[in-house]
């Protein structure tokens, strides 16, 4: 494995090598011929790269508005692209750490002390790799809780003396079972109470809604999958309960106040091998199960797929939390589908349905959607508690003409037949990817977060990228063979009805270095040279109808730039014009923007700070525990570097980026 040389990267290897067999054309293959039948790709444009992705139009509209001093939404002054061990917030404002990897958030928590950390310990302290966030107000935008999600622990940055562990070399020999359950304990996701006094957000001590949800934590399966003969285990015979969520990504906070949180790289948690005649060995092969990226199948026999080849497929979906009732029990939503889930922002319908947008991340996959079978009563909480349990769950279909279409996963329409191995809606959601195959969905380049725009009601889609493109895939309209850098395709639904069927599909802007021509980046002119990224990951929209992006993947090595995040312009004369707010310290991910209902406070999670120390020519080698790249945020010796939630804030008060 290539983890040796690069965490992020074989991580990235190992959970998203492509697995799509299908014959499904490629949005690479749409966005071809789209362009072809308008004639861009005669004359002089064949060479033109910019214009390939996105409208000519809008690149022709961006530059006269350059020229003409087109006022922007966003009035921050730039930071300044680069890397280094800090985070950069834009100036006139203050970027302060909010809570940190170990910080207790119990009365009976215990202080972080990386040389003494224990299971017992982690379970009562703030999880590893904080990931999506969400805010829920108590008392409006200055009192409220904060969720968060830990995605995945990273032990060479955690652990003393340790070093990498899943590569071929060291084959896991450094681990214990006290280490596993330590690392088990440091998943799933956090609930604090937050509050802001005098300027500056703080946790609230000792807090009634403080929960801490690990790996271990009991949950109920609902939906058309629960008792399901696939679901059920030795421990749970049943196949209605499982113990804990596993890598979640982002995610998304619904109008009737809970929390749903995604489960993406879930394959890298079994380990063992699978004979080729067993019933589930096509299904773990399309999710790439078993991974074999961690060591928890040693000593925890759920994990082993020679004990449990039952125990993948109750992982991979969507779990909805009540972030008031730290008793209440989270329920993983199975009518929602099984992949690998990133992000789960929603809207509320015309009619009153509620609708989730979520990509599959990984090469080659899908953008999904989830319709409810009910409507948001936005009088009675209580009876909106299971509107995520029945439902219609679509699959994007990308067409040439810049339309597309919603294609239902309804067991017994279509190809969706016992002919094809499909006996009931239970076997269509544990096996969305194969029955999203079979109906001929769009394969895209590592679709990430998806978010609607209330405000707009337009439709978000975030491609990290796909290096895995072949040369003799590429045509003049897609000119990029391996796709380092990625895109974001902008989606409007027909007669703005997020239920319907049809919707029409824009490039909103291809990402990377627009003065590289080869990179073919369509950021608009007023763009400058710190304003734009690659490797779009996350995104929020905030409630002024602004869009905000946060990447994964950019280095010294990619780059020459951390991730951070980005202001676009979505709309008016600058559309495509991207400023530059925030940057990450070395080796971190940006993620979870999420903002106060105010717009006056923008909460980011800093991830895995320090990694692929070699990615950084100033440090050149691999980052540990011992030899980190960066010790963010404290600075302190002994300490290593610890993943932390931090709170932005504009000096003096106002909206973010105003």
């Amino acid at each position: 494995m290539e983890r040796q040389i690069s965490a992020t990267k074989a991580y990235e290897e190992s959970e998203d090598i492509g697995r799509n067999p299908s014959e499904n054309a490629t949005l690479g293959d749409v966005i071809g011929a789209r362009f072809s039948r308008r004639d861009l790709l005669k004359g002089a444009l064949a060479a033109t790269a910019i214009s390939s992705t996105v409208s000519p139009l809008a690149l022709a509209v961006a530059e006269k508005a350059q020229a003409q001093g087109a006022t922007p939404k966003f009035s921050f002054k730039e930071v300044t692209a680069g890397i280094d061990e800090r985070h950069h917030v834009a100036e006139g404002y203050d970027a302060d750490i909010l809570i940190r990897w170990g910080d207790p958030i119990f009365a009976d928590g215990t202080e972080f002390d990386p040389q003494a950390q224990t299971a017992e310990k982690q379970r009562r302290q703030f999880g590893y790799n904080n990931d999506f966030l969400g805010y829920f107000p108590i008392d409006g935008s200055n009192h409220g809780l904060l969720v968060a999600n830990h995605e995945y622990t990273s032990e060479e940055l955690m652990f003393p003396g340790l070093g990498m562990q899943d590569t071929k070399e060291a084959d896991f020999k450094g681990m214990t079972k006290e280490l596993v359950d330590i690392e088990m304990a440091a998943h799933g996701g956090s609930v604090i109470e937050v509050q802001r006094q005098n300027g500056k957000w703080s946790v609230v001590p000792n807090s009634k809604y403080a929960r801490r949800i690990t790996a271990d934590t009991p949950m109920e399966i609902t939906g058309p999958a629960a008792g399901h003969d696939r679901l059920k285990t030795q421990a749970d015979p049943a196949g209605k309960q499982v113990l804990g969520m596993l890598n979640n990504c982002a995610g998304g906070v619904t109008p009737w106040g809970t929390w749903v949180t995604c489960e993406e790289n879930i394959n890298g948690y079994f380990w063992g091998k699978l004979a080729d005649d067993h019933p589930e060995a096509r299904n773990h092969k399309r999710y790439g199960v078993p991974g074999n990226r961690y060591a928890w199948g040693k000593w925890h026999e759920r994990f082993d797929f020679a004990k449990e080849p039952n125990e993948a497929n109750r992982f991979g979906w969507i779990v909805e939390i009540d972030p008031f009732d730290p008793n209440s029990t989270p329920k993983k939503r199975t009518a929602m589908g099984r992949f690998k889930h990133e992000g789960a922002a929603g809207i509320t319908n015309k009619d009153g349905r509620y609708v989730v947008y979520s990509g599959d991340d990984e090469r080659f996959e899908y953008i999904y959607k989830f319709v409810t079978r009910g409507t948001v009563n936005p009088n009675d909480r209580q009876a909106n508690m299971d509107l995520l349990a029945e439902g219609t769950l679509y699959v994007g279909k990308y067409k040439e003409d810049g339309t597309g279409e919603w294609l239902p996963l309804v067991h017994g329409q279509g190809p969706l037949t016992e002919a094809n191995g499909f006996r009931s809606q239970a076997d269509v959601v544990i096996e969305a990817r194969r029955a999203a195959d079979l109906l001929g969905a769009t394969k895209m380049d590592r679709p990430e977060d998806v978010e609607a725009n209330p405000k707009t009601n337009k439709v978000y889609a975030m491609l990290t990228n796909n290096d895995r493109r072949k040369p003799d895939q590429v045509n003049a309209a897609n000119p990029r063979p391996e796709n380092k850098f990625g895109h974001i395709v902008e989606m409007t639904p027909d007669d703005l009805d997020h239920a319907g069927t049809k919707f029409r599909w824009e490039i909103l802007v291809r990402c990377g270095d627009p003065s590289v021509a080869a990179v073919g980046a369509t950021f608009s002119s007023a763009t400058t040279k710190d304003g734009w990224f690659g490797m779009p990951d996350n995104c929020a929209v905030d409630n002024m109808g602004r869009l905000w992006i946060t990447t994964d993947g950019n280095s010294g090595v990619t780059t020459g730039r951390s991730d951070g995040v980005w202001a676009m312009e979505t709309e008016g004369e600058l559309r495509g014009t991207s400023r530059h707010f925030f940057r990450c310290p070395t080796g971190a991910e940006m993620c979870g923007p999420i903002f106060t209902p105010d717009d006056e406070t923008m909460f980011v999670a800093v991830q895995h700070p320090g990694e692929d120390g070699q990615d950084w020519p100033a440090f050149g080698r691999a980052s540990t525990f011992d030899d980190p790249s960066t010790r963010w945020p404290d600075f302190k010796a002994g300490m290593p570097p610890r993943p932390a939630i931090v709170a932005i804030t504009k000096q003096g008060g106002g909206q973010i980026g105003v």
